[in-house]
């Protein structure tokens, strides 16, 4: 195919390149392109391309594209290249804000719009420099297109310095209108904030400067707005118009998530450290605070006084919308408390307030900070002085409602209502007491505040009345008289009032039948505690009867299944009805409905579930969810400054749980009582207490997991102060008691964590919570529940102290020694090293001074925590060890010994083997050497074995308690028998008996003894008893030598028996005796002594002889005792003699049979041989004999005895008597009149031979005579009852004989009067019981007709008895003539008709 032929002609032919065809191209692309050129499009190929086509070619001083563009159509239109170019510019981001295609009510740029905006600022940025753009006008072209516009496009011309948001707001002649914008804008930026997660930090990036630019425009130092014109102020201010929608939108209620919600949230979140961080000068952001604060306060100032006066209860802290305490804690955290107060009272004394904001904020304040407290106290005060003294209106409504308002958040932070209307009107001292003026001013204000009072104000303003003179009482009783009104016409009665009623609650006035209920628990939870009728009950029992008869009795008296064992409800009603206190007829229905109540259990009751399951949890859940928050905000590190705010919340729902505290108003006159033996809580009481303690243990877990004890800041402490009140802390501590002494072992390990930290804030902040009712501090009252006695109590008592100790040191590691003893108790550590040294052998070294461990407290917080481990690095911690070397932490010698004694062999940790090698080391490695002041014996072994003696009979006699145990104690005696053979064999044998020191056991005795409490009443005579019984324990179990010590080498001289002898004359004879005799195993060990002493004297016999001999003149109730055991012990004292000495018994042995011989062979009816040695041991012979004989009829062999042998007869009858006693003492009542029949054939054997027996009963101590061995033959309990004994014979007496002595109305006037005193001291009830137990006895032992009958034969005998009677009976009258008028009269009738009664005087016994 050929081609075509196209014509040729006019075509324009190729230009040969040449050195000026280069600059004739490119003048025809210019002229080509003004032509043809869009600049709204080249705009957009320049942002495209750039990097490239921005610059200018310096080289060849050429101008841009876009310069050239910009002249050539400014010059077509005749208009200045700098407004073609803004213009093309501002159409430029309005095309750019519109071309997401959203809708137009978004602030916030997307990613490609972002994008395009930045090339497009940067192109306005090299217009600007090339001076080809006007600010000003920019800022005009902007603000007439400003609703075209997206905030976040100003924002970002502003960063890039294009134009400043000043400039902007500042041009346009319609301020309103360019304000409205922005503040609309700025509304949806807060709603829009947290839309999408990837434009948040632009969001607040962006809020942060307006709201900055908005502070430095606006509170600059030198800015005076109060004289700017108005529309300056809305320009700088533009955050009072956000503010103000945001306080508008909380007042009509926000939901959660809602988009008013979102923007409030937002808003609020502006007011804190970072937004306004990058603030020049720091007074600034404090007047934009103060500012906004103001704003708050006088926010729409629509309620009145009297609104406030009603309302306020519902605008407590927890009762707040949460935003707003938000927004408060904001303010507060730059403001101080000072300038905070400073401030209120400025906007209340200059402006119209909103009263729930001011209240509302009152309560954040005092919430929040602790150290505001204080303040609100003083400026109340301030007001109310104020108030009285000009009778300021005002000020005198401000201390009200700050007052009541900051009560509202319960005692904790700010006494109770009544506690301060009291406080401040109830003393002489009060505001009110100037002056009638004053008077007049108060009950005026308190009288036109009824109208709108709460019933519970008017109830404390009536029980609780102001302190009015006498002659202005009429003002006092008109406000009553119109309270009550009041409180009549809000069907509210001051009779139905609860018992225990919290006056200072928030909550409405609940129904009597309701209150009633309360009372009731409330009631029963006080009984269980005192045992007692609660005074509240019985005061309402007398001043509140209708209330106690129609609602309480009622609500007690509630019909139920009765218990099999009593519980505390049944015990309180039972008191009551034993008081008169419970109407019979009311008391009659309870018993007859209670015994039919269990014919109509409920089917829910019959399947062992309560009737109404769901009530029961539902009060807990809001508690539950208020405990997660609260540790969302303790794991939270960000969030440390809304703990408090947590914790108000929590304390809000305890109260719903369990109801207010009725206690806390008067927490500063209660204690918290606690049962630590049977420790008991209400079912709900436990609920509640183990959700708070779990809750704390979790706390601590999260608060360990990102930061050490010392750096989580104030939770834990503020977690006791608030929720450990009075009530919830009882229940605490109950459910403490619990836990660590009866479920320790099986708590887990974070359990153990938790408590020993929680043990350690409780017993730091003892100070500020209630009195506890226990007999230790606190700290060693939270030691006292660690019990390790056993291998489990043992390995959970060292993880407690473990986890306390290591917990201490780190929350507190530069703190002084007090503030670790104010957390840790003594015991608590000395528990500590007691265990790690049973333990652990590693520990019974020193540590090395090498070891430079840390704290083990990141170690226990791992989830596989080694404990062992930890309680070793704690140990071998420097920390630890200095702290040990303070005195009071010392285990000292008596304290191991203490501990050593609770541990129960048969459950330890160690074998036996094992115990009795660590008590080897303990006691002679470790403290024997160790010196005094540190707790040690000093190497002194005779002190070792003091305290040992000491600290076993403590904790034998007084503990007795669960955990002591007798294995441990006997082991511990075998190291005592260990010690004391030591001490006889080594060079200290010398010493242990030196007659000027005595034995080192007997000292001990001695001074345990002098302190004991003296008195024959009961409780002291079983004290004493108990001490001597183990006393004779140990004594029993060390060697014999211990009574009767060795004889000197030197001379042949009695052993030293002093101590012994000492023991046995004082205690020993009066409690642990048969009568006239010692007890058998104490007289077999002293003749043990007594051989043992022998055997190592050059002369046996003569040892034995000078013993025995001794005992005759300063113990003879040995040689009595030996006498009654004489069966049982002559066998084993031949044998032993001899096997040992190869010779007949010493003589005074043989003495001692030869009496028994004689014993028998009066009763035998042979011929009786002669008693041997003194009269006394003979007739203690006989004595026994006749009582092993059993039988009565013994006259005809007593009157075989030779007549120079009354002594003997005498002293028979003085055994005999005591016989007598000792049968009435003790429950044998057949042996009783036995023995009184022995008495009475034995007084007329000394009749008959016209012997005078009065002698014996008035024995004394004086030297010669019978009076010192009998008085030291008979325990001083059967001396004291001799007048008993006297009158028990008296028909037995030989009235015409005895009338016939001098001596006798002496001796019978004084028993008779000593009877008395006996029966009115108590002291004849042993008898009296026996009397009334036996039927053989009534009549005869019964002290009221002994008495009785005592009393009818003085009054016969005193006329018939001589004149010579009478001598002294004045002396007798005068020390206890008033025990018995009666006769006291007859004595002085009949002296005084005697003539001559003077001349006689008493006659001579002895």
């Amino acid at each position: 195919m050929c081609a075509p032929d196209f014509p040729t002609a006019g075509r324009v032919r190729r230009q040969p390149p040449g050195p000026g065809r280069e600059h004739e191209l490119r003048e025809s692309a210019t002229r080509l392109l003004r032509r043809h050129l869009n600049l709204k499009d080249l705009l957009v190929e320049v942002r495209i391309g750039w990097p490239q086509l921005r610059l200018i070619d310096a080289k060849r001083h050429a101008e841009s594209p876009l310069s050239s563009a910009l002249q050539d159509q400014a010059s077509k239109l005749g208009v200045p290249v700098a407004v073609l170019s803004i213009r093309t510019v501002v159409s430029s981001i309005v095309q750019i804000c519109a071309s997401s295609g959203e809708p137009s009510h978004k602030v916030l740029l997307n990613a490609e719009q972002r994008k395009k905006l930045s090339s497009l600022l940067e192109v306005a940025q090299y217009l600007l420099a090339h001076g080809m753009f006007s600010r000003l006008s920019f800022c005009q072209e902007l603000c007439e297109v400003q609703n075209s516009l997206l905030l976040e496009a100003i924002w970002r011309l502003h960063v890039q310095n294009i134009v400043s948001l000043p400039e902007l707001w500042e041009s346009p002649a319609d301020t309103q209108s360019t304000v409205a914008w922005l503040f609309r804008d700025l509304c949806l930026l807060c709603e829009q904030m947290d839309a999408s997660s990837q434009h948040t930090d632009i969001a607040q990036t962006m809020l942060s400067d307006f709201v900055q630019l908005f502070v430095l425009r606006g509170f600059q130092k030198n800015s005076d707005l109060r004289g700017a014109e108005p529309t300056h102020v809305a320009r700088v201010r533009k955050s009072d118009g956000e503010s103000g929608i945001a306080l508008e939108a909380l007042a009509t209620g926000l939901q959660d998530g809602s988009p008013a919600h979102r923007t409030v949230k937002n808003w609020f979140g502006v007011f804190c450290g970072h937004m306004c961080g990058g603030m020049i000068s720091a007074d600034v952001p404090k007047r934009f605070f103060s500012h906004t604060l103001t704003q708050v306060l006088t926010h729409k100032p629509v309620l009145r006084v009297s609104d406030a006066v009603r309302m306020q209860r519902e605008w407590s802290f927890a009762k707040t919308h949460p935003l707003l305490t938000s927004l408060y804690r904001r303010l507060f955290a730059i403001l101080c408390p000072e300038e905070l107060l400073g401030h209120f009272q400025e906007v209340l004394e200059t402006h119209e307030v909103n009263w729930q904001h001011v209240l509302s904020c009152v309560s954040t304040l005092v919430i929040c900070l602790p150290e505001a407290q204080r303040l609100i106290k003083d400026w109340v005060a301030r007001l109310l002085a104020r108030a009285f003294e000009s009778c300021d209106l005002d000020s005198m409504v401000t201390a009200f409602l700050v007052a009541r308002q900051a009560a509202l958040e319960g005692p904790s932070v700010f006494p109770s209502y009544p506690d301060w209307f009291q406080a401040s009107f109830g003393n002489t001292r009060g505001f009110h007491s100037s002056s009638k003026k004053t008077l007049v001013f108060l009950f005026k204000f308190l009288s036109d505040l009824v109208p709108f009072e709460a019933p519970r104000y008017l109830q404390a303003h009536i029980l609780h009345p102001p302190l009015v003179p006498s002659k202005y009482r009429s003002l006092l009783t008109d406000y009553i008289a119109l309270a009550k009104t009041r409180l009549s016409d809000l069907k509210v009665s001051m009779e139905n009032m609860g018992l225990y009623e919290d006056l200072s609650s928030a909550r409405d006035i609940i129904e009597p039948d309701s209150q009633a209920q309360q009372d009731v628990e409330k009631a029963i939870t006080v009984f269980e505690h005192t045992g007692k009728i609660p005074v509240a009950v019985m005061e309402a029992s007398i001043f509140r009867r209708p209330y106690y008869v129609s609602h309480f009795l009622p609500a007690l008296l509630t019909p139920r299944v009765l218990p099999r064992t009593p519980d505390s409800r049944a015990a309180l009603i039972e008191s009551l009805r034993r008081a008169d206190k419970i109407p019979p007829s009311l008391y009659s229905t309870y018993r007859q409905a209670c015994s039919t109540a269990g014919e109509k259990k409920p089917e829910s009751a019959a399947l062992g579930r309560p009737a109404d399951a769901g009530c029961v949890e539902e009060p807990l859940g809001p508690l539950a969810a208020a405990l997660r928050e609260f540790r969302a905000a303790v794991a939270d590190p960000a969030q440390g400054d809304v703990l408090s705010a947590h914790l108000a919340l929590v304390s809000e729902r305890l109260s719903s749980v369990l109801g207010p505290d009725e206690e806390d108003s008067s927490r500063g006159h209660s204690r918290v009582q606690l049962s630590l033996r049977a420790p008991h809580l209400e079912p709900r009481e436990q609920e509640v207490a183990d959700l708070l303690l779990t809750s704390f243990c979790q706390n601590l877990m999260a608060a360990s997991s990102f930061a050490p004890a010392d750096r989580q800041g104030p939770w834990a402490a503020r977690f006791v102060s608030t929720v450990c009140g009075h009530r919830l802390l009882r229940a605490t501590l109950t459910r403490l008691c619990q836990l660590l002494r009866h479920q320790g072992p099986s708590l887990s390990a974070s359990h153990v964590l938790g408590l020993a930290a929680l043990v350690v804030h409780l017993s730091e902040s003892r100070s500020a919570l209630p009195d506890v009712h226990v007999a230790l501090p606190a700290p060693e009252f939270f030691s006292s529940l660690l019990p390790f006695g056993t291998a489990e109590t043992s390995l959970f008592c060292l993880k407690f102290c473990t986890a306390a100790i290591a917990y201490s040191l780190c929350k507190s590691p530069s703190g002084s020694q007090d503030t670790l003893f104010s957390c840790l108790s003594p015991a608590l550590l000395k528990k500590f090293q007691f265990i790690l040294f049973r333990l652990f052998s590693e520990a019974r070294e020193p540590p090395s001074q090498e070891d430079a461990v840390g704290l083990p407290w990141r170690l226990l917080c791992l989830p596989s925590a080694d404990w062992q481990r930890a309680a070793l690095c704690l140990w071998k911690q420097r920390a630890f060890q200095e702290l040990l070397e303070e005195k009071e932490v010392h285990l000292t010698y008596r304290d191991w010994l203490q501990l050593e004694l609770e541990i129960q062999p048969e459950l330890d940790f160690l074998s036996d083997t094992e115990r009795w090698d660590f008590q080897q080391w303990a006691i002679r490695e470790h403290f024997l050497p160790a010196p005094a002041a540190a707790g040690g014996c000093g190497g002194e072994l005779r002190t070792a074995c003091s305290v040992l003696v000491d600290v076993t009979l403590c904790l034998h006699i007084w503990a007795q308690s669960p955990g002591t145990s007798d294995e441990g104690t006997n082991a511990l005696v075998l190291v005592l028998q260990e010690m004391a053979a030591d001490l006889e064999q080594g060079p200290a044998a010398s010493q242990s008996g030196c007659p000027s020191q005595g034995h080192f056991l007997f000292r001990v005795f001695r001074s345990r003894l002098q302190a004991l409490a003296g008195g024959w009443d009961v409780a002291a005579r079983l004290q004493r008893q108990r001490e001597l019984l183990v006393y004779k324990r140990i004594l029993l179990g060390l060697p014999p030598s211990v009574l009767v010590g060795s004889p000197q080498a030197s001379q042949p001289a009695a052993p030293d028996c002093t101590e012994f002898f000492w023991l046995v004359n004082s205690e020993l004879r009066n409690f642990c005796s048969h009568g006239t005799a010692l007890t058998h195993d104490i007289t077999v060990h002293f003749f043990r002594g007594l051989f043992n002493a022998c055997s190592q004297s050059r002369s046996p016999a003569l040892t034995a002889d000078l013993i025995l001999s001794a005992c005759q003149t300063e113990c003879p109730i040995v040689l009595t005792s030996a006498l009654l055991w004489w069966p049982r012990l002559e066998p084993d004292l031949r044998s032993r003699w001899r096997s040992c000495f190869q010779g007949p018994l010493p003589q005074e042995l043989q003495r001692l049979g030869e009496a028994r011989q004689f014993g028998k062979s009066c009763l035998s009816g042979d011929s009786a041989r002669p008693p041997p040695g003194p009269a006394w041991l003979s007739a203690a012979a006989l004595h026994f004999a006749i009582q092993q004989a059993g039988k009565g009829g013994i006259r005809s062999q007593l009157e075989k005895l030779e007549r120079q042998r009354e002594e003997l007869l005498l002293v028979l009858f003085f055994f005999s008597l005591m016989g007598l006693l000792s049968s009435h003492l003790t429950p044998h009542a057949a042996d009783s009149l036995e023995a009184l029949d022995i008495c009475a054939e034995i007084l007329g054997c000394l009749e008959k031979r016209r012997v005078s027996w009065l002698v014996l009963f008035q024995l004394t101590g004086a030297e010669g005579g019978l009076g010192p061995v009998l008085l030291r033959l008979a325990p001083d309990p059967y001396i004291r009852l001799l007048p008993f004994a006297f009158y028990s014979l008296l028909s037995y007496f030989d009235e015409d004989a005895l009338l016939r002595e001098d001596a006798f109305l002496h001796v019978a006037v004084d028993m008779y009067l000593k009877l008395i005193c006996l029966f009115v001291a108590g002291e004849t009830s042993a008898v009296s019981a026996l009397a009334t137990r036996s039927r053989d006895l009534q009549g005869q032992g019964d002290p009221v007709g002994l008495i009785t009958k005592a009393r009818h034969f003085l009054l016969q005998s005193i006329p018939r008895c001589p004149q010579k009677s009478f001598s002294n009976v004045a002396e007798l009258l005068a020390a206890r003539g008033d025990c018995d008028p009666e006769v006291s009269a007859a004595l002085l009738s009949r002296q005084q008709a005697l003539p001559d009664a003077d001349l006689y005087q008493e006659p001579q016994l002895f």
